[in-house]
């Protein structure tokens, strides 16, 4: 296998950048749900579950939903982070199939962040 060369990082990172990136493609609101072994253990698919639910019977084309690890505070799990664009990013903790609906229809679709279950914003 050859070696990457640093040029070879920077277009991998650049095209990477570009796919996640909320201002490329039609996203607008991104919403990640860390599901590490710590996340899915408190019930991140439940969560999962539940905003694809609310997805489908939205249907709204510019929000994409994005599965990741572990957020480094596994006390707090299942963690959700919602990033609508030019807003700050808000990372919900303790969250269940209830929470993430009221959520998504509140801070997703009406834009009031849901300050009760907001662990940070970033």
């Amino acid at each position: 296998m050859a070696k990457l060369t640093i040029d070879d990082l920077k277009k991998i990172k650049e095209k990477v950048s570009k796919e996640t990136s909320l201002r490329d493609g039609k996203a607008n609101v991104k919403i990640t749900v860390h599901m590490g072994t710590c996340g899915i253990a408190a019930g991140a698919r439940e969560v999962m579950n539940a905003l694809m639910e609310e997805m489908a019977q939205s249907d709204r084309q510019d929000i994409k939903v994005v599965a990741s690890g572990c957020l480094g505070m596994c006390s707090s799990e299942p963690n959700v982070t919602v990033e609508i664009e030019n807003e700050e990013p808000i990372v919900y903790q303790h969250m269940v199939a209830n929470k993430m609906r009221q959520v998504f229809k509140r801070h997703v679709l009406q834009g009031e962040v849901q300050t009760g279950f907001a662990l940070a914003r970033i």
